[in-house]
């Protein structure tokens, strides 16, 4: 005996090929927004860790930067100089702000998202442009003073 289907096999059937089309997707979590940075000076940096507005902090060792998320929910960039992480690290500390530091893998794949300027690209054409003026310039002074003699 054959039975007709139900309704719930019907449902279940258009279900199935509507996912299969691709018109429907099935619900997945939201993804990450991407995080913007604001780059901010260290007296900025020092009058924020005074007012207690840093909820966490990220060190990049190789780009000598800190990611700070602030309480209010902004996130700021801060460069330090060489050889200051320890006293960076150690002010955090000491105002109870959770620090962690990058990984070597994405530290060096951080660094590799900062552009490059290319100044030799600039000089050498620079150079290229002087030298091609240069030759014209002799060969139209060479070609005057031929013409001139014959």
């Amino acid at each position: 005996m054959h039975r007709s289907p139900t309704a719930r096999n019907v449902a279940l059937l258009a279900l199935g090929s509507c996912l299969a089309l691709g018109l429907l997707t099935p619900v997945a979590p939201a993804a990450e927004a991407k995080v913007t940075f604001q780059h901010e000076s260290q007296a900025a940096y020092e009058k924020q860790l005074a007012a207690g507005q840093i909820q966490a902090a990220t060190f990049n060792k190789r780009v000598r930067s800190i990611h700070l998320t602030l309480k209010d929910g902004r996130h700021m960039l801060v460069r330090y100089p060489p050889h200051q992480a320890p006293a960076f690290t150690s002010q955090l500390q000491a105002k109870h702000v959770p620090v962690t530091v990058l990984k070597p893998a994405e530290a060096i794949k951080e660094a590799s998202k900062i552009p490059v300027h290319h100044k030799i690209r600039y000089i050498v054409g620079g150079i290229v442009i002087a030298v091609i003026v240069i030759v014209a310039a002799v060969l139209l002074i060479d070609r005057r003073r031929k013409t001139a003699m014959e």
